[in-house]
């Protein structure tokens, strides 16, 4: 009896434990209330920032929040509208709108508020002011630079994960997946200054071409590193709703296209470097290059001009369509093929953007009579800008192929180097010889006898190649009459390049021709980063003395066991701190040191992060 009693006891505990269950949930239910929300907090993720590669920051996270309303939970609406519209910098009727009109309880009344309007909503909160309101801290992106370099570093959507670009590709990294949401630093190759420099041009370049888009790259040869890759239409990253897809176009990796006659520098540099030519190697032109196959077709493929016995010389300073063709006549096809997939063409670079393009290069059985003459003319085979300028580098390096890259180093959340970026394999994949022939015949074409005159700089040597390419129609899958791409691309100094440029106008209107307008932006792209890049040219005095002169000049300062002052210094001083293993040091701004952390006096340890701020 004892045992039943308790067991009626308990079985009666649980019978009134669930009735309070389903009256509160069915009064929930028929007045939609919710306890009163107060600001709430949710964990961070620390993205890390990108960088480019003296420090100056593209993309760095901030803070935010959202602020939300549960409507049950207000008790007057209008007096709530009032309340908030000051602090939210919105009209109440604004807000009242927004609320009224939400078929849900839940409403945000505004998004991505920064920490100072948080600040006043928890003051509201604390003081009762704005029942029913909710903070809902958020993780933001700002990009620093705007539409500077904006299709390289790409953007975040609103989750704060990568969703395009360098935070698309180095999302897990940023976002410090393994480690605890503490995301590394991503520190990319590109030089703001020269970014800017190369964007200025290119935005002029298309204004006064009526192009529809602009490629224009710079690159150091010696080390592969792209220092700058413009890319027009471009976009805003923290606007992002305002984009297009063409805005977003990271043109320079993912547009495959003809590059018409500026590859004749890499086919004839294959010919020459194979012995199927040489340098004396003679070819008439008559304006037009004709051969009779076995099967009794007639190719015929336009030159430009009679150009009469041409050389490879001539050939790369008038740009002879004719010449280069009859010189294909003396290599086989298989030769060729491989001989242009050891310059990069038919294969992605690895330069680390996202969605990169590896071109078109169709293998050799599937090539009819008419491919080779035209494959060396710069048709029948599509290429990036990214892989022209890395096929270039064979050309600047003696003869070594060096493949480009967009990353420097990954940073770890406390100050460490945790990877540098090599690169991808360096290769010789041409004769000293032959690379040095090559610039010197495209030195030529700065002449005035050839198509890049108006790309010549005063008091230093350019190696130059034009070209102006044929679109395909997408209707008529024939040649259009109408659309065009010039281009120019340029080594220098011509005698041991440590630059590269190169440019692609894609459908100008009007002009059309590469030596017309590509080589005259060009031009003015090589003065700009001459001066800013430090690169000698003649009419840089040279200093010579017969005997011995001391300067008394400001040094580096030795770092040994503390920290030293370096104050006052200039960037140029302190920028080999950057090239360090055993300390982190940033970079920010312009000029001079005027403020560092840690201060002098402090104590070196391995690893440690030395921030300089420069005015």
């Amino acid at each position: 009896m004892k045992h039943k009693w308790r067991f009626i006891v308990i079985i009666s505990m649980i019978g009134l434990f669930a009735l309070y269950l389903v009256y509160n949930y069915g009064k929930l239910m028929l007045t939609g209330r919710l306890p009163p929300a107060s600001s709430q907090s949710v964990g961070y993720t620390d993205r890390g920032a990108i960088l480019d590669r003296n420090g100056r920051f593209l993309a760095i996270q901030t803070r935010l929040a959202d602020i939300s309303v549960w409507r049950p939970s207000i008790n007057d609406v209008t007096v709530l509208a009032d309340e908030l519209a000051p602090i939210l910098e919105q009209s109440p009727g604004e807000i009242l709108e927004r609320i009224n009109s939400s078929p849900s309880n839940f409403v945000y009344v505004k998004k991505q508020v920064e920490d100072s309007t948080v600040v006043k909503i928890n003051e509201a909160l604390e003081q009762g002011k704005i029942r029913g309101v909710t903070v809902n801290p958020i993780v933001g992106r700002v990009y620093p630079e705007k539409n500077l370099a904006s299709q390289i570093i790409g953007f975040v959507g609103i989750e704060n994960s990568g969703l395009g670009g360098i935070e698309y590709a180095f999302d897990d990294v940023l976002a410090g997946k393994d480690n605890n949401g503490r995301g590394s630093q991503v520190v990319l190759t590109i030089d703001s200054n020269v970014q800017y420099i190369l964007e200025r041009i290119a935005a002029q370049t298309m204004y006064e071409t009526n192009a529809e888009a602009i490629v224009l790259m710079a690159m150091d040869p010696r080390s592969g590193d792209i220092l700058g890759s413009a890319s027009l239409p471009d976009f805003d990253p923290n606007n992002i709703q305002t984009s297009s897809d063409e805005g977003r176009m990271d043109r320079p990796v993912i547009l495959a296209y003809e590059p018409g006659s500026v590859f004749k520098v890499f086919s004839l540099a294959a010919l020459v470097d194979s012995g199927a030519i040489s340098a004396n190697s003679v070819f008439t032109c008559n304006g037009v290059y004709e051969r009779v196959t076995n099967r009794g077709e007639r190719i015929a493929i336009n030159c430009l001009g009679a150009h009469g016995r041409v050389t490879a010389r001539e050939i790369i300073i008038h740009s002879c369509n004719a010449g280069a063709a009859y010189a294909s006549d003396r290599l086989g096809n298989n030769a060729l093929y491989e001989l242009l997939r050891d310059f990069g063409f038919g294969s992605r670079t690895g330069a680390g953007n996202p969605g990169e393009t590896a071109g078109f290069l169709r293998q050799p059985d599937r090539w009819s009579d008419r491919s080779k003459p035209t494959i060396v003319i710069g048709q029948e085979i599509a290429v990036s800008a990214m892989q022209m300028i890395q096929a270039a580098s064979a050309i600047a390096n003696d003869g070594v192929f060096v493949p480009p890259k967009i990353i420097s180093r990954i940073i770890s959340a406390d100050g460490r180097t945790i990877r540098t970026w090599e690169g991808g394999e360096r290769r010789r994949i041409l004769k000293a010889e032959t690379a040095r022939a090559m610039r010197a015949y495209m030195i030529d074409t700065t002449s005035s006898i050839g198509t890049g005159w108006r790309a010549a700089v005063e008091d230093l040597s350019l190696a130059v190649k034009t070209g102006t390419a044929q679109i395909i129609d997408p209707v008529t899958r024939a040649y259009s009459n109408t659309d065009f791409i010039a281009s120019c691309i340029a080594l220098l100094p011509a005698e041991s390049p440590s630059l590269i440029l190169y440019l692609a106008i894609m459908k100008p209107k009007g002009e059309i021709l590469g030596g017309r307008i590509a080589a005259p932006a060009i031009r003015e792209a090589a003065e700009s980063l001459i001066d800013y890049l430090g690169i000698p040219r003649g009419r840089n005095p040279q200093i010579t003395h017969s005997s011995q002169v001391n300067i008394n000049a400001t040094g580096l300062p030795a770092i040994r066991d503390q920290v030293p002052d370096f104050s006052g210094l200039a960037k140029r001083i302190v920028l080999p701190l950057l090239s360090r293993n055993d300390i982190n040091v940033e970079i920010r701004g312009d000029g001079w040191v005027s403020r560092q952390y840690p201060p002098p006096g402090t104590p070196i340890t391995p690893g440690m992060v030395i921030v300089l701020e420069l005015e």
